[in-house]
């Protein structure tokens, strides 16, 4: 028999005393094989303490924002799978078992929830109208494989995790998770649960409209870095077009009197020309720069091998590696996203 399945339930906090029990202890129970971290990014109450009388292992992260948080799991544990979950209690820890098993069936590097509203207060004013919108921007641009791209619960292999580069600082690193899957083509698939709205007391740290603008102005800089020749020949066409625009009376008045009467708006259209031209050739040079960062990650991804586990011992069942029934395992409401 070999190496068993690795698993690990990863759980970012900021003030979670509320809920953070009930949590850890779901999750014991739907995947009792996994160890549970939970790591906690300067709590002001009791978060800690309540983390460890429940058995997590608890970690410190002192950099304020999920993304480093995030950044420091990714670092520091070694598994076969990551299971990624807000520690709010808001998602349903009894589809743990669901995600992992599509994961390795695939397998895939990403699963992730689809979050299907149970009540009313799932989500506070704002929250649903911006999450369609950014999911809806990232979809165009770098591809639709990927729904709901703001959820917070999402299952990881390896090769994704240490392949993964992330810069984000805050709640924009679930764009940054999105992206990277989409940029190299990694097999994803996705799955429906529920969505609740948080316990009495308990209070979101997420501020609808700054971090709604963080996750966007991420979204340009993004699009910048790994989509240069779109972006900067967006900038070209409306360059031209508007040199264009402001050179065609000029040139009408030439034909006819073979005079340039109004000498600064000539000036003004070579200007925005030759900068169209120049942000064309900046696009170019970047286009070619991150072709090769690609490729770098691709390298970097594939270093990892995936998950097989014939490997572990071919007479186990994927539910008893799990450390569960197999009853408890279904995926019926699986989506795979070519």
């Amino acid at each position: 028999m070999g190496n068993p399945l690795k698993l690990a339930v990863l759980i970012p906090c900021y003030n979670e005393e509320v809920t953070i029990k009930q949590v850890i202890e779901d999750f014991k129970k739907s995947l009792p094989h996994a160890d549970i971290y939970v790591y906690d990014n300067n709590s002001s109450d009791r978060t800690i303490e309540y983390a460890k009388a429940a058995g997590a292992i608890v970690r410190v992260e002192t950099q304020q924002g999920k993304g480093h948080v995030v950044r420091r799991m990714f670092r520091d544990i070694q598994a076969d799978f990551y299971i990624m979950v807000d520690g709010d209690d808001t998602y349903e820890a009894s589809l743990a078992p669901s995600m992992v098993e599509l994961a390795m069936s695939g397998p895939f590097d990403l699963v992730n929830c689809i979050r299907r509203e149970t009540e009313d207060a799932s989500y506070r004013g704002g929250h649903r109208w911006g999450n369609l919108m950014l999911t809806g921007v990232v979809r165009k641009v770098f591809g639709s494989r990927v729904h709901d791209m703001l959820s917070g619960y999402k299952v990881f292999s390896r090769r994704f995790v240490k392949s993964f580069p992330t810069i984000a600082a805050g709640f924009d690193i679930e764009t940054e998770l999105t992206v990277h899957a989409l940029e190299i083509s990694m097999p994803v698939a996705h799955i429906e649960g529920s969505y609740r709205g948080r316990p009495e007391g308990s209070v979101s740290k997420l501020r609808t409209y700054s971090d709604g603008w963080r996750i966007l102005m991420l979204i340009l800089k993004l699009v910048r870095h790994e989509r240069p020749m779109f972006f900067f020949g967006a900038i070209t066409a409306a360059l031209s077009a508007l040199a264009i625009i402001m050179s065609i009376p000029l040139l009408f008045t030439y034909l006819e009197t073979g005079l340039v009467p109004r000498l600064p708006t000539a000036i003004l259209a070579t200007g925005l020309m030759g900068m169209a031209a120049l942000s064309l050739t900046t696009g170019t040079i970047l286009d070619t720069v991150t072709r090769g960062r690609r490729e770098l990650r691709l390298l970097t991804y594939l270093q990892y091998a995936t998950y097989d586990g014939n490997k572990s011992d071919g007479h186990e069942s994927t539910s008893e590696k799990l450390g569960i029934n197999e009853a408890v395992v279904s995926h019926s409401n699986t989506e795979y996203l070519r």
